[in-house]
């Protein structure tokens, strides 16, 4: 269609060494130019993480698409964390380009917790539950001015049909490994289910490594670079990709989503599965792999549930 967006070319990532981070805040926080600068292991994708101090972080966008979300969030989290029942990060500080570095970046507190692994989950039906109240307060946040879908977020709240290259290029690899005619009719459906409601805000990217967990229980939501406001659906995809069956259930109920949304919602969930499964598939030890095959399975099993 003509009007579907396009994703442009892959984003061209950049290393950013510690020394960078910790000059950054050197020239331009001296109050905090004494803190020890360390990285996060396993900081993410879109931003270089750094420990600053044992209270703070340091977050610098990997690349320029993803530099776009530094002055959204800035904007607006301090406006939603206000109205969410757990806590959200908040930056302290924007930061500029300098030290080599182009972009700008952000300084926030740190937030405790561990990514909600399932075996780590206390109480599945609870956690899936406490998820889905944090969804209903945040699509009840006034969406008046927000950021609608675009390459800050990667069109998240928009049309899937953005994503359907790359769904045709994951199932041509992936052609002898899973029912790919299922999986087509899947997308199909989700590609078929119309949206009628109102904009509402939205976090983008409902992932484990993004859900901290204190104890077992749900702690704090993080990592709103793909926050916006358009369609909700694309927050549903965590009910296949780390909900229980029965914690998928509740979180469904709690939200009240209707059958097109519930839709779209597994149409998100298959397209981000199946460009993970797409590039591991080949290597069955690989966790990423095992991980990809088991959502999709599930999701093909839940599917053909609901057509009974």
């Amino acid at each position: 269609m003509s009007d579907t967006p396009d994703l442009g070319p892959v984003p061209q990532r950049i290393t950013i060494e510690t020394d960078v981070a910790r000059h950054l805040v050197a020239n331009q926080f001296p109050e905090w130019a004494d803190l020890p600068v360390e990285p996060v292991a396993n900081g993410g994708w879109d931003n270089w993480t750094f420990h600053l101090g044992s209270q703070m972080s340091v977050r610098m966008p990997s690349a320029a698409e993803y530099a776009l979300a530094v002055d959204k969030e800035h904007r607006w989290l301090p406006e939603l964390a206000s109205q969410l029942p757990l806590p959200i990060p908040v930056p302290l500080a924007i930061g500029r380009p300098g030290s080599g570095y182009p972009y700008s970046w952000s300084i926030y507190p740190w937030l405790d917790g561990s990514q909600s692994n399932p075996n780590d989950i206390v109480d599945p039906i609870r956690f899936a539950v406490d998820l889905a109240e944090f969804l209903v307060a945040l699509q009840r946040v006034d969406p008046t001015d927000g950021p609608g879908p675009g390459l800050h977020n990667w069109y998240r709240g928009g049309t899937l049909r953005t994503y359907q290259p790359e769904v045709d290029r994951s199932l041509t690899a992936l052609d002898s490994h899973l029912d790919v005619e299922l999986a087509r009719e899947i997308w199909k459906t989700a590609l078929d289910a119309p949206w009628n409601g109102k904009p509402t805000w939205f976090h983008g990217d409902v992932a484990r490594g993004n859900l901290l967990l204190d104890d077992g229980q749900l702690a704090a939501v993080i990592d709103f670079g793909t926050c916006g406001v358009g369609d909700p659906a694309c927050d549903l995809a965590i009910a296949w990709t780390l909900l229980t069956t029965e914690g998928s259930e509740a979180f469904r109920e709690r939200l009240s989503v209707d059958d097109a949304t519930w839709a779209r919602g597994r149409g998100w969930a298959l397209w981000k599965t199946l460009a993970t499964y797409s590039w591991c598939y080949d290597d069955p030890d690989d966790e990423d792999a095992v991980t990809a095959k088991r959502i999709l399975d599930g999701l093909f099993a839940e599917y053909a549930t609901s057509r009974r």
